[in-house]
């Protein structure tokens, strides 16, 4: 009984030594044998072991103090403490300085509460947890990266800078990417503009009416007159010219009115498939040749991409979440913008682009850019003091004017899909084959009838029956 207390209290007060080693201390019992095989003790960080030797010692060594802290309850009893992560030796000898044995003292992170924390955190990941060279090693399936990078970040804190990452991702983790941009664009314009020309020679001694535009050449000479009447560098359209003679005068008025409209329709659509967290690029469209001047006076080409652009990053977060790094930009050659750099012409570009990151589900959309833009301007010019007599001052007054409508919507849509079989699916070249000789030069076909590779029924069926539209490569969950 009174050794019985004794070990107790010794324990007791071990334990309190030990405190600023770990905040909660559990001890095991190992047991040693004379002449047997050298044991190994694996010992968790900041926990400790008892190791009992059937013979009893009398002197203690350990190789590595800062690996593990060694202290004697009694003759036959010593309590272990793992201080840091290594591998040390402990060597016990007996009273005549004989070594009884040596035990080598293995120190690893304490993974059994890790395993509790992680069991904790992601209750339903199926993670493996062992240790390995003074590290943790994690292994198996998890649902998403996002709780990958949870269960490693765990990791970290119990083995800072020694976790080897193991583990995989299942579920689907390829994303494919459709943006639509649609933007119409609504002009209006009319004008209202009278000339009043005297002279000898105005009407080439004609006295009449003259109807017509400025382009109907056929038309009594209307456009020649028209230039007479006309603004220098101003276009002639919509013009009707009136004319007489009064004794050696003749007098010509010419009156133009003119009402347009027009509206401009344009939409792409790309679609691209990336892996999650790999870029991907898509460019529909080509390359415009640009001149640069360099500084010996020479001119170099550079080649300016136009048309479908499409940058994007998927990242899949969780389950079904996508974060979305992206820029996508159409553009088109402006030919009304060109310049002119020594005898070279130079288009300018149309272009529309964004570039920005959201996050959304499978097959959920967000419209991330739209711009609506309305332009109005007005003019008015007239001769002083006759154009603001009533009625007739419209004979001496011009008025114009233009409003230019524009809507631009990108809308960007991610799906999660996985690859399959390419005899499952049916492409656009399928639907268009070309004609045989007697189609095309006795019955004037540019175009044969389809033949018989192309799937009637499921959803390559569908495909088949449909425009130059579909879905092509891949299959949506």
């Amino acid at each position: 009984m009174k050794i019985d207390r004794f070990l107790k209290a010794a324990l007791l007060g071990l334990s309190l030594t030990a405190a600023p080693f770990a905040g909660e201390v559990q001890a095991d019992t190992l047991r040693i044998l004379r002449n047997g095989s050298q044991p190994v003790l694996n010992v968790p960080m900041n926990r400790a072991l008892v190791v009992e030797s059937d013979l009893p010692f009398a002197e203690l060594s350990i190789a590595n103090p800062a690996i593990a802290d060694i202290s004697s309850l009694n003759d036959r009893n010593i309590y272990v403490l793992g201080k840091s992560p290594g591998t040390t030796t402990l060597t016990i000898l007996d009273a005549a300085g004989e070594l009884i044995t040596n035990v080598d003292i293995r120190v690893s992170p304490d993974v059994s509460e890790f395993k509790e924390r992680l069991r904790q955190i992601l209750p339903q990941e199926k993670i493996e947890v062992r240790t390995a060279n003074d590290g943790i090693v994690l292994s198996g399936t998890v649902t998403s990266t996002g709780r990958m990078q949870r269960a490693l970040d765990l990791a970290e804190r119990y083995a800072p800078e020694r976790v080897s990452n193991l583990m995989s991702v299942g579920g689907v983790q390829q994303v494919m990417l459709k943006v639509r941009f649609a933007e119409m664009e609504r002009t209006a314009a009319k004008m209202l503009r009278t000339s009043l020309a005297t002279g000898g020679s105005v009407l080439n001694g004609d006295l009449g009416l003259e109807l017509g535009t400025g382009n109907a050449a056929s038309l009594a000479d209307v456009d020649a007159v028209a230039n007479k009447l006309a603004p220098k560098g101003i276009d002639v359209e919509g013009a009707v010219l009136f004319g007489f003679n009064a004794g050696g005068l003749e007098v010509g008025i010419m009156l133009e009115s003119l009402e347009r409209k027009g509206v401009v329709r344009t939409l792409a659509e790309p679609n691209l498939t990336a892996l999650s967290g790999q870029e991907a690029k898509f460019l529909a469209g080509g390359e415009y040749p640009i001149p640069v001047s360099q500084q010996n006076n020479t001119i170099t080409i550079e080649y300016k991409p136009f048309g479908v652009e499409l940058n994007f990053i998927p990242r899949v977060i969780d389950g079904d979440l996508i974060n979305l790094e992206l820029e996508a930009a159409v553009s088109s050659i402006d030919t009304g913008n060109a310049i002119v750099l020594s005898d070279i012409s130079v288009n300018a570009f149309k272009r529309r682009e964004t570039s920005t990151t959201v996050e959304l589900r499978d097959g959920e959309s967000f419209a991330i850019a739209g711009l609506l833009m309305d332009d109005f301007t007005d003019s008015n010019s007239q001769l002083p003091w006759l154009g603001d007599v009533p009625v007739l001052g419209a004979l001496f007054r011009s008025a114009e004017f233009e409003r230019s409508q524009s809507e631009l919507v990108i809308i960007v849509t991610p799906h999660l899909v996985t690859p399959t079989r390419g005899e499952y699916f049916a492409l656009p070249t399928d639907r268009v084959v070309p004609p045989t000789e007697r189609d095309l030069f006795l019955r004037g076909k540019v175009a044969g009838k389809p033949g018989g590779n192309i799937p009637k029924t499921g959803a390559a069926g569908e495909v088949a029956k449909q425009d130059f539209t579909g879905s092509y490569g891949y299959v949506m969950d």
